[in-house]
């Protein structure tokens, strides 16, 4: 392997990445003039002075060692981390650039990928942008050379955990307790033995779930149990699989999130998925059922639909008419009729079913339905979209956590199934990040 040039070199900054990294390309009288360099740290308009990270055939990495030349999008970074932690990327770049950005990598993986352009930009959709994140994965760490156990995200360079004492982003009511939590674990006996700790936020609580390798002491697990005490938090531990996971000690605390707009409360595990802004959330809810423009007596289909974040409000919404929710984990399902019967809803029935497998023996399928929402994971929907009985229905709402997905299924949508690509925007759930959430609106091949 070539060793990396460690000179600092002058770069001008021409676009961001889709990762949220500065593009430049090596100067002239470089060695490797011409060739691009992902720089860390960076920001479109600006002369850096940069160090090589990284290097590959195609491109090579850096990161910013000074801004010679600032953006005027350049803001200081609200958190004493930023630019180690791997957790927020964008945290030097203006807000509203940061949802900019996130627009038009929206539109260029529509264009790029699926060769489709919405007739109509939605304005992007925002909610809290600090203290917003309820759920999340702290990586952990023992450090010997530092005599200390590392809690925390993963630094830009994945291979190490970020050595932090707080985090904006998080709910405060845990996000500024990272110190503590570093702190609890290094005085664990199993504190080689915990590879990470898994964090939601309800209602009243916050659930902590420490991954333990190996049983824990008592000791350890009086520890546990006096910490959670004292902060407030839920403890419980995971020994084993998803299946594994338990109170320390008791029954478990019930976790709960609720939604007002609609009456409806939702309970979860401390593994469930649920979206990790809440007030964010909220909005995407609002837009995904006005776009859908459910009208009495209509069956709509919700796919990969959880716990029922969408489907209990539409079901809510909807009136006399009816709901079905979808979901691959068989779980989840259980919980989400759990919901439905929790908040009084009986104008909805939920079903268990990989979507990404040949659906032609679900009997939901058969039923007929005149508006579609779905809501997958990264990989999108392709599958499940090439088999759904299109015709019939009078709109699809596609809620998107991954533009070159959405792309790909929006390319087959417009492209080969005859549909028109109405709105589509981007919707801030993850702010300081590159991570692009987006809903799109679909509507029916026009008939003759």
């Amino acid at each position: 392997m070539a060793r990396l040039d460690q000179t600092p070199k002058t770069v001008s900054i021409v676009d961001l990445s889709h990762d949220g990294r500065g593009v430049a390309r090596w100067p002239e009288g470089d060695a490797h003039a011409g060739k691009t360099v992902f720089v860390a740290g960076a920001l479109p308009g600006e002369t850096v002075s940069v160090q090589q990270t990284a290097r590959s055939r195609h491109f090579d990495e850096a990161k910013t060692l000074e801004v010679i030349a600032a953006s005027p999008d350049r803001v200081t970074p609200r958190c004493p981390h930023f630019g180690t932690c791997g957790g927020c990327v964008l945290q030097h770049l203006a807000e509203d650039r940061q949802i900019a950005y996130k627009q038009q990598v929206l539109l260029d993986n529509l264009q790029r990928i699926g060769h489709v352009a919405p007739a109509t930009v939605l304005p992007p959709l925002r909610g809290d942008s600090w203290g917003y994140r309820r759920k999340g994965r702290f990586s952990v760490r023992r450090v010997e050379k530092k005599d200390k156990t590392l809690v925390g995200f993963r630094e830009q360079d994945p291979r190490f955990v970020a050595d932090i004492a707080e985090c904006h982003v998080v709910v405060p009511q845990l996000g500024f307790k990272v110190a503590e939590l570093g702190a609890l674990v290094d005085g664990l006996d199993a504190r080689r033995d915990i590879p990470q700790i898994e964090f939601i936020a309800g209602e009243a609580r916050t659930a902590l779930v420490f991954r333990h390798l190996q049983p824990l002491s008592d000791a350890d697990k009086a520890r546990l149990e006096a910490f959670g005490a004292e902060q407030g938090f839920a403890i419980f531990l995971q020994p084993g699989g998803i299946d594994s996971v338990q109170p320390l000690s008791g029954e478990a605390p019930q976790l709960t999130f609720r939604m007002p707009q609609w009456d409806v409360d939702l309970l979860f595990r401390p593994l469930d998925f649920i979206q990790v802004n809440a007030k964010l959330n909220e909005a995407m809810i609002a837009r995904a059922l006005d776009l859908l423009d459910v009208q009495p007596g209509e069956r709509v289909l919700d796919l990969f639909c959880g716990l029922g974040n969408f489907t209990l409000p539409l079901a809510r919404a909807s009136g006399d008419g009816a709901v079905v929710g979808v979901e691959g984990d068989a779980g989840l399902v259980q919980r989400a009729r759990a919901n439905a019967e929790r908040n009084g809803l009986g104008n909805l029935q939920f079903f268990a079913a990989d979507l990404a497998q040949d659906l032609a023996g679900q009997p939901w399928l058969k039923a007929g339905f005149d508006k579609l929402l779905l809501d997958p994971a990264r990989s999108g929907a392709i599958e499940v979209l090439k088999q759904l009985p299109l015709k019939g229905l009078k709109r699809i709402v596609y809620v998107s956590c991954h533009p070159g997905s959405l792309a790909r299924d929006a390319g087959w949508l417009v492209n080969e199934a005859g549909w028109t690509l109405r709105e589509a925007g981007v919707m801030d759930m993850f702010p300081h990040t590159a991570h692009v959430e987006s809903i799109a609106v679909f509507d029916p091949p026009k008939k003759g």
